[in-house]
């Protein structure tokens, strides 16, 4: 799971609105003037800054750059070519600095950690996260120290997590049924189908990674049954809600570009944004009472509490630096599920697409299931550490598609240097991960999918953030904190369905790898793939 962060720079909001911007300029020429005077006499006082880039409009700044049909990672990139490893950008009247090599990346996030680990507050922050309960946006502090421990003790901890192994299996297991039984309603009624002639049928896969995401993120987190329950109506509701919620936050409204003009709420975002805090809120309030009740009625060992009952144990009656237990427990239980399930799915998206586009990688990863798993039984989450094909197709996927392309935004509390430039407080940071993940002098042929580097050359980089040429999941304190939570579900879900189904392209076109850009880099465009099973019908769950 990686914990969620708004991208500074998802600018469609603001430049739907330029020229209703563009009336009220005259009113700010004076005040703009006056605070760039003011700002840049105080960055005199430190040093020499980075290069500013040039190509700045007044008032958005740059981000006109990002409104083109060029991905703005790879306009980022281009830019670093010109101005070097770190260089300044305008997001309207805020400063930003963009960092684009391991060797910036590193100095930023050991030597400079703890002055970068504050995020900025921006209008989305503060609608959507119940005023920074979120432990992914909350303050560098007291708060966010006690709740970062208690997330990695007592809910992401190696125990906790195996002791909801056998609920992400029994989730895993029955999501693979339900597909060998698409597969064969499919087959018995297109015989006169050229690719069910030969035992494939067509299936779309973004929508079934999505739903078995959701399915095995609802059972461990909140208790919920999607696959075979009674709450499939009830986690619809709640993901339509957690979409829009991570739409939201990938937003930077007028308010956070050009504050003075925050009270006209341009495109109605804020209203958007509060009833979507309080849409959320209710499910959570739901969610928690139910909890209650279970909780009075019933005693529970450790194996059969889902995290929102660990944290009742935990935190029921007590405050959190002023928060009190309630609104911690639904912040937690909601950047739980909300940083994990688009962004899990995705990942497995992207990790099937590039496989698909490359198919000597599905046969190697077949070879290597018969070899250290067989077919007379599943792959289980102990197979996983021998499976190192596997794990380096998962690699080299977060490599070229990493959950968010610019990291999580961060901003500095100090002034501090990076690169010998001095960095005033109150910059944002957009770590460019797309331009360090492909850096030629790091990676030969960056551009291409080739997962054995990471047999040869690259076999001891890992993505847990101690490795800068390859930081998916971010790096320091800041990194995503979900990573132990989310690996083992890609790697046994990626195992299991590639040792379940022979799959195929539903034509010689590649597949299209068109990216959305937003608080998550999703795939454009829908995954069909053809699939036919490749185990005994028993190991489906059938007689």
């Amino acid at each position: 799971m990686a914990s969620v962060a708004p991208s500074v720079l998802s600018c469609l909001s603001i430049t739907n609105n330029l020229v209703m911007i563009a009336l009220v300029f005259l009113i700010l020429v004076v005040p703009l003037f006056f605070l760039l005077r003011s700002s840049k006499v105080g960055r005199r006082r430190g040093g020499k800054e980075p290069p500013l880039a040039t190509g700045a409009w007044p008032i958005i700044g740059h981000l006109w750059l990002f409104t083109r049909s060029q991905q703005p990672q790879i306009t980022l990139g281009a830019m670093a070519d010109k101005y070097g490893a770190i260089f300044r950008i305008k997001i309207g009247s805020q400063r930003a600095v963009v960092i684009n090599n391991w060797k910036t990346a590193k100095e930023c996030f050991t030597t400079n950690d703890i002055a970068l680990s504050s995020r900025p507050r921006v209008v989305a922050v503060e609608h959507l996260t119940y005023n920074q309960a979120i432990v992914s946006f909350a303050p560098y502090g007291h708060y966010w120290r006690e709740m970062r421990r208690i997330t990695n003790q007592e809910l992401l901890s190696t125990r906790r997590i195996e002791l909801s192994r056998h609920l992400r299996v029994s989730e895993l297991e029955a999501s693979i049924k339900a597909l060998y039984k698409l597969w064969a309603e499919k087959h018995n009624n297109n015989n006169d189908n050229d690719a069910s002639s030969s035992g494939y049928v067509a299936v779309e896969m973004k929508k079934w990674f999505g739903e078995l995401m959701l399915s095995m993120v609802l059972r461990v987190v909140a208790g919920k049954r999607y696959f075979g329950g009674s709450d499939e109506e009830e986690a619809q509701r709640f993901l339509k809600t957690m979409r829009e919620f991570m739409r939201q936050l990938g937003l930077v409204v007028v308010g956070d570009a050009v504050p003075w003009l925050r009270w006209l709420d341009l495109g109605g975002h804020e209203k958007a944004m509060k009833k979507t805090a309080k849409e959320m809120d209710a499910i959570m309030v739901e969610w928690l009472e139910e909890h209650r009740r279970k909780r009075a009625n019933s005693d529970q060992d450790g194996g059969d509490q889902d995290f929102m009952d660990v944290m009742l144990s935990i935190l029921d009656g007590t405050q959190l630096a002023g928060f009190d237990s309630d609104t911690v427990i639904k912040a937690t239980t909601w950047i739980l599920m909300g940083g994990s399930i688009d962004t899990t799915s995705g990942t497995l998206i992207w990790i099937l697409s590039c496989m698909l586009n490359n198919t000597g990688t599905i046969e190697q990863a077949q070879k290597e299931l018969n070899i250290y798993v067989g077919k007379d039984r599943l792959v289980n989450e102990t197979d996983i550490s021998k499976l190192v094909y596997i794990q380096a197709i998962v690699k080299e996927t977060l490599r070229l598609y990493p959950t968010a392309i610019f990291s999580g935004p961060r901003e500095f509390a100090d002034d501090c240097y990076v690169n010998g430039y001095y960095i005033s407080k109150g910059t944002q940071l957009i770590t460019n991960l797309w331009k360090i993940h492909t850096d030629p002098s790091i990676w030969s042929d960056p551009l291409e999918f080739k997962p054995e580097r990471f047999l040869t050359t690259h076999k001891d980089v890992d993505v847990r953030g101690n490795h800068f040429e390859l930081i998916p999941f971010g790096s320091g304190r800041r990194m995503r904190p979900g990573l132990s939570f989310a690996l083992p579900m890609i790697h046994l879900t990626l195992a299991t369905f590639l040792q379940s189904f022979e799959i195929s392209r539903p034509s010689d076109e590649p597949i299209d790898m068109t990216e959305i850009f937003g608080l998550t880099t999703m795939k454009a465009t829908p995954l069909d793939v053809l699939i036919k099973p490749r185990l005994s019908s028993r190991l489906y769950g059938l007689s």
